[in-house]
């Protein structure tokens, strides 16, 4: 057994070692690929805009064209009235609207053709990126599996998938929660820091110019900038671990959740509380924390509720949390063959973090009645937090 430990061990970190330089292979081409769908929407921005305006000289030429070929016919048939001269002026004028129109015309088939051509280069690029980041989140769950404990790695070996796979759909939860924040880093402070880069360089040459007052109205923006992006970060904290868990407590944390999510969302919500609340150690409070932030995300992206109900009783030894929506609810009892056809991952996932906790969570659903979830979390002596 400890020959076999050695060579899985040797297998394992050659495996790891590819893995990593294969991730950092995979993030440069991700930052080079987004480095060219940058350009390309640039480019194509502006191709947009020249084709509007090419457009819109077409049809004004083709106005023009019609009226002078009108003029044309009108002093070619009045000898009386107009010279020869007046004639040759109209034919040159219709011709050189004709030429300026067949010249624009192609310039417009141009436009378009290199138009649908971006877009469908922005497409692949965005497919691009969208597969590295895959591969990359695949490879991130594998290197995170095998660079735990060996003797870990090979009692799963041997054990029953299920333990197996528990270990996967948790990783894959961390992975999908990183994937989350660092797509949130790079739209929103990513982009803002980028922004005051190029600002204080504009200021700089300002400054060189001596064009003060520019400088000063630059400043402003600059600093408006900086606070937004200080706010953004604040958010993505925030959401990786709210401060006031530990600062208030869990109570005050989810009342304050509920009324944002009402807030943003626009769905009612109600929050009540009986019992007077048992502060728990922080993993705890968090975990309870996540779970209704992920019951109310459910209610939002699928269950298409207009109320929602958080009900939190505190008892001596128990914690019971309900949190009820009168959206179009499903079959609950169906709940476990969904898992074998990929569906109900949130609150399969939410049924195993909850066991994790040593709680229970049951589930009461049917079409068109909405859904109840039930969560009993027991409070045990060492789960006291004076």
């Amino acid at each position: 057994m400890d020959h076999l430990t050695v060579d899985i061990n040797r297998v394992i970190k050659n495996a790891i070692q590819v893995m990593e330089d294969s991730k950092y292979q995979i993030y440069e081409i991700c930052e080079s690929a987004r480095s060219e769908l940058e350009a390309l929407e640039q480019e194509l921005e502006l191709v947009l805009q020249e084709t509007v305006k090419t457009i819109e000289k077409v049809d004004q030429l083709e106005q023009d064209y019609r009226r002078a070929r009108i003029r044309l016919t009108e002093v070619s048939r009045d000898f009386v009235r107009y010279k020869e001269e007046d004639i040759k002026s109209a034919y040159e004028k219709a011709t050189q609207i004709q030429l300026d129109l067949m010249v624009y015309r192609e310039k417009e088939s141009y436009l378009k053709a290199r138009r649908d051509d971006l877009q469908k280069r922005v497409r692949n690029v965005e497919n691009s990126i969208e597969r590295a980041e895959m591969i990359a989140s695949q490879i991130n769950v594998v290197l995170e599996y095998l660079s735990g404990d060996l003797n870990q790695v090979t009692r799963i070996l041997e054990s029953a998938k299920t333990r197996q796979l528990l270990g996967l759909k948790i990783i894959l939860a961390q992975e999908e929660e990183r994937k989350r924040i660092a797509r949130e880093i790079h739209d929103g402070p990513a982009q803002s820091l980028a922004n005051i880069v190029l600002r204080t360089e504009i200021a700089e040459r300002m400054l060189i110019k001596k064009e003060f007052e520019m400088v000063q109205e630059e400043l402003v923006d600059l600093k408006g900038q900086v606070r937004s992006g200080l706010e953004e970060i604040r958010k993505i904290i925030f959401n990786l671990r709210p401060m006031a868990l530990d600062d208030l407590g869990l109570v005050p944390t989810l009342r304050k959740f509920v009324q944002d999510f009402e807030d943003k969302s626009k769905i009612h919500t109600v929050f009540e509380l009986s019992g007077k609340e048992i502060r728990m150690p922080s993993a705890m409070e968090a975990a309870i924390y996540r779970l209704v932030q992920e019951a109310f995300t459910n209610a939002l992206k699928h269950a298409n509720a207009s109320r929602v109900l958080l009900d939190i009783s505190y008892e001596p030894h128990l914690i019971t949390i309900i949190i009820h929506d009168n959206g179009i609810g499903f079959q609950s009892d169906l709940i476990d063959l969904g898992a074998s056809r990929n569906s109900h991952f949130g609150l399969i996932g939410m049924r195993e973090r909850v066991e994790l906790i040593e709680g229970r969570m049951d589930i009461d659903s049917n079409p068109g009645q909405g859904t109840k979830i039930i969560i009993h979390i027991p409070i045990t002596a060492e789960n006291r937090k004076e």
